[in-house]
């Protein structure tokens, strides 16, 4: 656990301070590997193209991890797979651009960035809570979902996700399968959005976030049965409005969009530093046991 946390801000500290390493985040080998087993559809064809690249990964953080004397090699190896992982966009880069943007055209294009998915034929408006949906739940694809599940499973957790949601984006994969691997995208994505979901009670409005929560469970259209991260989207838009109504930035316009970017840009930030902090209290509980 210990280790995990340390190549977790090693890797976290990389990417901010280093920005050149995103460009080195070259999926085209995944996407020639998937094209491969085309002649596989469905279910099976998501697992086939998911399992190679998982269990490779994880596979090699094992045996890394099995020998004390390599303590430092898989950390080394984490931190390299973490940031490849992570992304494949900055997502506070994509941010910055639409607050920066000049006019309404450069501001709609800028926001294209914050699809969930490439292949959505309908653009993202340039609204306030299209936006704070948008930006949260691309959060979760490019931040929080990696981190889960690396810290769940290590290197081979957060390669599995990252696969998992570049298959369901590839255009190029039939069908049946595209769907299969963006229903397996959205089970893989249910607890970490919880986790967000709770991190933002304790930074936010906490009545707000809970209650919005609350509602879309009860919305008579949800089903028990079935991991959907929907949820994730109106408990940001609460707790976002729920704060610039408090007036932090002496402006209470929740139709803003570039306040309640602003806003929702300083919640994720919060969100990241609650799970870095639990991380790190449960890692001290070990130590004390």
């Amino acid at each position: 656990m210990t280790i995990r946390l340390l190549a977790l801000v090693i890797a976290l500290l990389l990417v901010l301070w280093v920005p050149q390493l995103r460009g080195l985040r070259d999926w085209r080998w995944f996407r020639r590997w998937s094209e491969e087993c085309n002649g596989v559809h469905g279910a099976a064809h998501v697992i086939l193209v998911l399992a190679l690249p998982a269990v490779v990964a994880g596979v090699i953080g094992a045996v890394l991890g099995s020998v004390m004397w390599l303590g430092i090699v898989w950390l080394a190896f984490a931190v390299a797979v973490l940031v490849y992982t992570l992304g494949p966009r900055y997502l506070e880069s994509d941010i910055e651009a639409i607050l920066e943007a000049d006019t309404p055209d450069g501001r709609s294009h800028a926001a294209q960035a914050l699809r969930v998915h490439s292949d959505d034929d309908a653009a993202l408006p340039v609204d306030a809570h299209a936006l704070v949906e948008a930006a949260v739940v691309s959060s979760l694809k490019r931040r929080f979902g990696v981190v889960f599940w690396f810290l769940l499973l290590g290197p081979g957790g957060a390669v599995l996700y990252r696969v998992a949601q570049l298959l369901g984006d590839n255009a190029n994969t039939d069908a049946d399968s595209r769907s299969a691997a963006r229903r397996f995208a959205e089970a893989i994505d249910w607890l970490p959005a919880h986790l967000m979901v709770f991190a933002m009670a304790l930074v936010s409005d906490f009545d707000a976030v809970m209650r919005a929560w609350r509602a879309w469970h009860r919305s008579p259209t949800r089903s028990p049965y079935t991991f959907e991260s929907g949820f994730l989207g109106a408990v940001a838009r609460a707790g976002v409005n729920a704060d610039v109504e408090a007036g932090d930035e002496g402006d209470e316009d929740t139709a803003n969009p570039a306040l309640e970017l602003i806003d929702t840009r300083r919640l994720l930030l919060r969100v990241l530093l609650v799970w870095l902090a639990v991380m790190a209290a449960l890692v001290l509980i070990r130590w004390m046991a």
